[in-house]
This record gives structure tokens, C-alpha cells and sequence, in this order.
């Protein structure tokens, strides 16, 4: 093979590489950002346009690079692989600072976005003396263009579920110097006595990077204490979030994504008023139950309580949840192994899906579900999602949901309850449950058949927070937490997400 073809082969190597890099970058960053502050929409968005933006005054000002261009391509590359890189830890960083974390995104998305966008007009013109510009210009952009494919592949089903956003940045950063490796080593006699600069650049980001991947664990550990009050007892990152268990003083804490799901102090306030309360409504309790969400057995160990029921039908996500809430000491314990009670299925599907193909009639239906702080979480309380789940209740089928805060999101309480109320069931109530770790919490239940009235209402199981003497008072909202004019939540109009990001950003949430 001839110089010119290996020297060809180099370039076209750095246009796949650099293309792969580029995509996986602001996707990282936007995943990232998101994680930390919610509204994926928002800032997916707000990334694309920053990221292209930038690409474009990039590629304006390569023109200025006129002489020693192979040089100068060599330290872009090292230079956008370092930022790159580390451009996740920063935002880990700067997010335990505060004030300056949306400072840093900005940055380095305008950063980033700028070097990547230099590449391919610096490739373009590195190729000049090899093709005509037609065929250059195809070739650049075609493995660019395959880079990226491979990239977007790559990241949800291998990056971010096998090393985590904050590993993944650096490693993608030490797969961005390749370009330096093999395009210095085809252009070596070009490079002439520049060559040792160039080795000497490298070699100090490529120590950066690998020194940054064998700290990844104590820096992330050292992370999480900023971030949580408890010990941290557990920390993995899945292809569908982040996990975290916490435990201190007795009290054992999960936080998905940043934002806690139960405290072992006081979850039986939660899961009795998710569980317990609409049950003492119903005149025959239930037989069958479908359970959305809820993976980490609390609310199965209060319907374990029930004599009557005889199977329960799990639907989570992401199998790990499930998987911690059966192996974890911390979280067996507490949940009393219900997971594994002969009466529990598991299954791994999203919920709206598992509706749609499913077509068995249930007698009680728990959504335990996230709060609808982004888009795919807020489809799940919409107007359509709960027309599909009445189809899948009996006759006198019953259903409940957790509905976030009534105080801190008052307007999105208001809608889930009304999204509800517009599915014409037979009786729609909300209510609400005071939990010291979340605050005043709401619930909506809704039954297609007459409900006992609260004087008539039946605690059959022991209860440890409610009691009758509850049942009517839980109902009560104060007159300043009026949400009856929140809008209905539609698929192609989910007003609820809105509601949702401004009732707790009010509170600096």
C-alpha cells in the first residue's frame, strides 16, 4: 500500500472517529444536564441548538488556519478530546458548587461544539492533494455520517448501560486521540521537528484521561457524599437511570436519578395511603392487581396483607430495580422478601406498552410510577395512557396513582386528578398523605363502580399509620391549594410537565 493511500485511509479513519466522537459528546452532555435538572426536552433541545450554533462558528473561523494546517488539526484534536472528555466530570462538579453548573454546560456545549465543528473542513482540505474535491467531500462526510450512526447505536445500548455517563465522556475522550495516533503516524515525515510537541501534547492528555478513568470510582463515591446526607451503600448507573442506596442511622433511602423514592422511616405512610386507604373503600376487595412501577417491593409487601388477593402482577422497567429489591440486604429487609412470594410476576416492560398488548381484566391497578418530571414520564399520566388502563380494570375494578406533591406542585396534582376525572369513571377522589421525607403527598383514586362512603369505610389488615379516623380528613385540600382549573394532560398536549417543572422550581427544586 503507498504513502498517499495510507495517508488517505488516516484521514478517512479521523472523519468515522471524529464523526462518532461528536454525536456521543452531546448526548452525553444533554443526558447529564437532564439527569441533574429534569425537563429532557428543554434541554435536549437547548444542546442541539447551542452545539450547532457553535458548530457553524466553527467551521466560519477554520478559515483563518490557513498555514501549518496538519498541526493545527493535531492540537484541535487533543484539545476537543481533553474538553470533551472531561467535560461530564466538570458538570459532576460544578453541579455540587451550584451557581456556576449552568455556566459550565453552556461552556463547554459552545466549546465542544466549536472544535467539532473546525474537523471537517480541516479534513476536507488535509484530502485536497488526494482527490478531487467531489470525491473528498463524499468520503468525509460519509464516514462522518457512519461515525455517528455507530455512535447513536453505541450509546444507549453499550455506553451509558456498561460504564456510565461520567466513564463514558473519558473514554470516549482516549477514543477521540486516536485520530492524533494514527494520522501523526501517517504524517509523520510531514510533521517533521513538530512532531515531539505533538507527542508531548498527547501523551499529557492522554495521562489526563487515564488517570481521570482510574479515579472514577472514588471521585464518584466522593460525589454521591456531597450529594446525600446518608452513606452511600450502593451506586449504579443503568441504561435507564441512576441508582443510589443510602443508609445512615437506620434509615435506608433509593434515589433514582437524583430524586428519592422512599425513606425506611416513614414509606408506610406512603404505601399504606397508596394501598390501604383506597381499599377501605371497596366493597369486594380484590382478587387480581396489576402493579406500574413500585420495584422495590414496598407497595407488594402492603398487598401481601390482603388474604384475598391472589396474584400480583409486577410491571417495572429496568430489571435492576427489581434485581436489588431481591439481592440487597438493605432493601430485603425492609420489603420483607416480598418480591419473591409466589403470588408476585415480574415483568419488564414499560408500562403504556404492557397496557396496550395486554388485554387481562385486573380488580385493583397501582400506578407507582415516577414523578412526570420529563416528556416519556409525563405520557404515563396522560388523558390516553389512563383511558387504556380503565379498559384493562373490571366492571368494579379500582385504580390509584401517586400524584406528586398538592403543595409544592399544586397545578400538577390538579391535572393528574382532573386528567383522571375526564375518563368518566364512576367515582374519582383525591387525597392526600403526609410523608416527613417528601413533604404533603398526593394521591388520586378512581373506581368504575360505587365506593363505600368514608363513615362506611373498612380497614380489613393492619396499618401502622392509618386509621379510620383518617379516612375523611384525608380528602380535605386547604383553600390555598386550588387546582381544580388545571388543564386536562394530553398526549399532544402535556401541560402537566409544565406544571410540574414550575410548581418545584418555585421552591428551588
Amino acid at each position: 500500500m503507498s504513502k498517499d493511500n495510507k495517508q488517505q485511509k488516516a484521514l478517512i479513519f479521523a472523519a468515522f472517529v471524529a464523526g462518532l466522537c461528536s454525536i456521543v459528546y452531546e448526548l452525553l452532555i444533554a443526558t447529564t444536564v437532564s439527569y441533574f435538572l429534569g425537563d429532557s426536552v428543554t434541554i435536549f433541545s437547548l444542546t442541539i441548538g447551542l452545539y450547532m450554533a457553535a458548530m457553524g462558528a466553527g467551521s466560519f473561523c477554520s478559515r483563518f488556519f490557513a498555514d501549518d494546517l496538519l498541526k493545527h488539526f493535531l492540537v484541535l484534536e487533543v484539545v476537543l478530546a481533553t474538553l470533551g472528555g472531561l467535560s461530564v466530570p466538570l458538570l459532576y462538579l460544578t453541579y455540587v458548587a451550584g451557581d456556576i453548573f449552568i455556566p459550565t454546560y453552556v461552556l463547554c456545549t459552545l466549546s465542544v461544539g466549536f472544535l467539532i465543528g473546525m474537523e471537517i473542513p480541516f479534513l476536507t482540505r488535509l484530502m485536497e492533494s488526494f482527490q478531487t474535491l467531489k470525491s473528498n467531500i463524499a468520503n468525509i462526510l460519509t464516514f462522518d455520517y457512519i461515525g455517528a450512526l455507530l455512535a447513536t447505536l453505541a450509546f444507549p445500548f453499550f455506553l451509558l448501560p456498561m460504564f456510565g455517563n461520567y466513564q463514558s465522556s473519558l473514554i470516549l475522550g482516549l477514543i477521540n486521540l486516536t485520530i492524533v495516533v494514527v494520522v501523526a503516524k501517517r504524517f509523520n515525515e510531514k510533521l517533521g521537528a513538530q512532531r515531539r510537541t505533538i507527542s508531548k501534547i498527547l501523551l499529557a492528555a492522554g495521562l489526563i484521561l487515564i488517570v481521570s478513568i482510574l479515579l472514577t470510582k472514588p471521585a464518584l463515591e466522593q460525589w454521591d457524599s456531597a450529594m446525600f446526607s446518608g452513606r452511600v451503600v450502593h451506586t449504579e448507573q443503568t441504561q435507564y437511570q441512576n441508582i443510589v442506596i443510602t443508609h445512615e442511622r437506620g434509615d435506608t433511602r433509593l434515589f433514582l436519578n437524583g430524586n428519592i423514592q422512599f425513606s425506611s422511616i416513614d414509606e408506610h405512610r406512603y404505601h399504606e395511603a397508596l394501598v390501604s386507604y383506597p381499599l377501605a373503600f371497596k366493597i369486594s376487595l380484590p382478587k387480581r392487581v396489576l402493579l406500574l412501577g413500585a420495584g422495590d417491593g414496598l407497595a407488594v409487601k402492603q398487598l401481601l396483607k390482603y388474604d384475598s388477593i391472589e396474584e400480583i402482577v409486577l410491571v417495572d422497567l429496568d430489571p435492576r430495580v427489581v434485581e436489588l429489591a431481591t439481592e440487597n440486604p438493605y432493601l430485603t429487609r425492609l420489603n420483607e422478601n416480598s418480591l419473591k412470594n409466589d403470588k408476585v410476576t415480574i415483568v419488564h416492560a414499560d408500562a403504556y406498552s404492557f397496557l396496550k398488548g395486554n388485554e387481562t381484566l385486573f380488580d385493583f391497578i397501582v400506578a407507582d410510577l415516577p414523578d412526570p418530571n420529563n416528556l416519556s414520564l409525563a405520557r404515563l399520566y396522560s388523558r390516553h395512557f389512563y383511558h387504556v388502563l380503565s379498559q384493562r380494570l373490571e366492571n368494579d375494578g379500582m385504580f390509584v396513582t401517586q400524584a406528586t406533591s398538592p403543595y409544592y406542585a399544586t397545578k400538577a396534582f390538579g391535572s393528574i386528578a382532573n386528567t383522571i376525572e375526564s375518563i368518566h369513571f364512576a367515582k374519582v377522589i383525591p387525597y392526600h398523605a403526609d410523608v416527613p421525607s417528601f413533604g404533603m403527598w398526593g394521591f388520586v383514586m378512581a373506581s368504575k363502580s360505587p365506593l363505600r362512603k368514608p363513615e362506611d369505610c373498612k380497614l380489613t389488615v393492619p396499618t401502622t399509620y392509618i386509621d379510620l379516623s383518617m379516612i375523611g380528613p384525608m380528602q380535605v385540600f386547604s383553600k390555598d391549594l386550588s387546582f381544580q382549573e388545571a388543564q386536562v394532560n394530553r398526549l399532544d398536549n402535556p401541560v402537566l410537565l409544565d406544571y410540574y417543572l414550575q410548581g418545584w422550581r418555585t421552591y428551588g427544586y
